[in-house]
């Protein structure tokens, strides 16, 4: 995830990275993405030689992308992050910035921005995109909101640590995510998308894995130097302290624009 941009899209230097102390967790426990989004991503590319995928993290959306292109760019401003990411073989990990891919212009048929087009210096990367797409190629960004769990009580418990206690600590550009990309205009012509669905079914420890990848628990964790999700833990026990699985769902926001031929 690359982090260097105010909440309006002004370029900051400073890489602020949330993400690399929790690549480990990052790889293990982040939802990947539906495939009938990779599927549909596939069918309005104009061909399927390669895709960028930026700021890939730890390759969840890149893996996707693999199984429909002939070799997949995948990079990442955080060295942790790709460190940690899942092999494929047709996919080539790079460290590099989203405003600075060092990808050849034209050379891409679908650039790719999964859960991270709020960190970005917007502007800088919309150029880089347009730069190195081929004629008709397809840019398209999407983003997962706050997570819902199944359950009463266990979906209020984690609204509220999502939303109350974890609050003060979110980035400002998380708005930004949460909001789907509302206020951010695509620079080519926009594509009508499909709606997809994003769900998991997971046990409560896997849930938690997840938690402790958020940047808000991060800076919690940073700041006050005590672990937020134990306390998150002794509450969700109470209603659900065994092995089963419950639905763990995400609202998803897909926007899209072709190049011109």
């Amino acid at each position: 995830m690359d982090e260097r941009t105010t909440p309006t899209g002004e370029h900051n230097p400073e890489f602020r990275d949330h993400f690399s102390g929790v690549s480990a967790n990052y790889a293990a426990f982040r939802p990947g993405y539906p495939e009938a989004l990779f599927s549909w991503l596939a069918s309005v590319a104009p061909a399927r030689r390669r895709a960028w995928d930026c700021a890939t993290g730890t390759g969840q959306a890149a893996l996707g992308l693999a199984r429909h292109f002939g070799q997949v760019t995948a990079t990442d401003a955080s060295r942790e992050q790709i460190a940690a990411a899942s092999q494929h073989p047709r996919i080539e990990y790079r460290t590099a910035s989203a405003e600075t891919s060092g990808i050849e212009s034209g050379s891409v048929d679908l650039v790719t921005v999964a859960q991270a087009l709020h960190w970005f210096d917007i502007g800088g990367f919309f150029r880089e995109a347009k730069r190195v797409l081929a004629g008709g190629g397809v840019l398209a960004v999407w983003t997962y909101g706050p997570v819902a769990v199944e359950g009463p009580e266990t979906g209020a418990i984690a609204e509220a640590f999502y939303h109350t206690e974890m609050g003060p600590f979110w980035p400002e550009e998380r708005a930004i995510a949460d909001s789907g990309y509302a206020g951010i205009e695509l620079p080519m012509t926009e594509l009508k998308s499909p709606a997809f669905g994003m769900s998991v079914s997971w046990t409560r420890e896997e849930l938690l894995g997840y938690i402790r990848t958020l940047s808000a628990v991060s800076r919690f964790v940073g700041k006050n130097g005590s672990d937020p999700v134990a306390g998150l833990e002794r509450r969700l026990s109470a209603h659900w302290n065994d092995d089963s699985r419950r639905t763990i769902a995400w609202p998803l926001t897909l926007k899209a624009c072709r190049a011109e031929q």
